[in-house]
């Protein structure tokens, strides 16, 4: 569809920015492979090694000596999603600002393209927690106060607890209503010290119950019956991601007075520790 809504004399110069989501993935994710990626079909192999075996000595014994064991998991570059579009000279010369549109929409592709990414990398982690003894995958449950929301965080904080999961690194993603109920909670807002004078001047909780906080509105719903959502929590390392915008190409249309900017954005996603992981239904009530 053609730019016919800036032709020509009541639009404002500068243009009305869309209301846009912050993007969390790339945050929360392990990105240690990015630079080995260069197009769509590329597989990055992630190797691990296995525990050495402790043992007994006994005097005069020999002991065993075994071999370096490891591990291969495949990360597939499956991913790749693309923008194009055009402006014509007329439309260009007739606009009130003709450039800018063309900035601003290669913008505007440039934050779809990692809001796309977002929302696919928060349904893997949700869907990729360990549903094994201990279970990681927190039955629906309704949440209407800030106790309980904080609660919510320790208990998550528990199971990582119970399987290892180191202390530092740990994340949480919630829903905007969720992280409404951390901030009503007196032992953030209510406390004499500089990070409860913060959160009030501000409205921003940094860290609670040992997670960094994220908010989200692209966290997936909750598989239970009710309108719930998967708040996730883990540990960076549990969920790598690999991704490059392999081209952003501006050129001269050939058969037309125009100006074309398109670009080729590629990503994969492996969760590769799922006991690091909670993902909980829950329903803000």
């Amino acid at each position: 569809m053609a730019l016919s809504n800036f032709i020509p004399d009541l639009w404002a110069a500068n243009l009305l920015v869309n209301l846009e989501k912050r993007s969390v993935a790339t945050a929360i994710c392990n990105r240690d492979y990015e630079g080995l990626i260069r197009g769509a079909g590329d597989s990055v192999k992630l190797t691990s090694l296995a525990d050495p075996t402790i043992g007994s000595y006994t005097v005069h014994t020999d002991i065993t000596i075994e071999d370096i064991d490891d591990a291969t998991q495949s990360l597939l570059i499956d991913q790749a999603k693309y923008f194009a579009f055009e402006l014509d000279d007329i439309e260009r010369a007739q606009a009130v600002d003709g450039p800018g549109a063309l900035a601003e929409q290669t913008r505007k592709a440039a934050y779809l393209l990692a809001d796309t990414l977002d929302t696919a990398v928060l349904s893997a982690i949700g869907t990729g927690a360990s549903a094994a003894a201990p279970d990681h995958q927190v039955a629906e449950a309704t949440i209407n106060t800030a106790a309980g929301a904080y609660d919510a965080l320790v208990n998550w904080s528990v199971l990582l607890d119970g399987q290892n999961v180191p202390e530092f690194d740990r994340y949480a993603v919630v829903t905007p209503a969720f992280y409404g109920l951390i901030l009503k909670d007196s032992r953030f807002v209510g406390s004499g010290d500089a990070v409860g004078a913060s959160v009030r001047a501000n409205g921003r909780v940094g860290q609670a119950a040992g997670f960094d906080l994220y908010k989200s509105n692209n966290l997936p719903a909750g598989p239970g019956a009710g309108a719930g959502t998967s708040m996730i929590a883990g540990y960076r390392g549990a969920c790598t991601l690999a991704e490059q915008i392999v081209s952003v190409e501006a050129a001269r249309m050939e058969k037309r007075f125009a100006d074309m900017v398109k670009g080729l954005h590629v990503y994969g996603f492996k969760v590769t520790r799922p006991k690091a992981l909670v993902s909980a239904d829950v329903i803000v009530a």
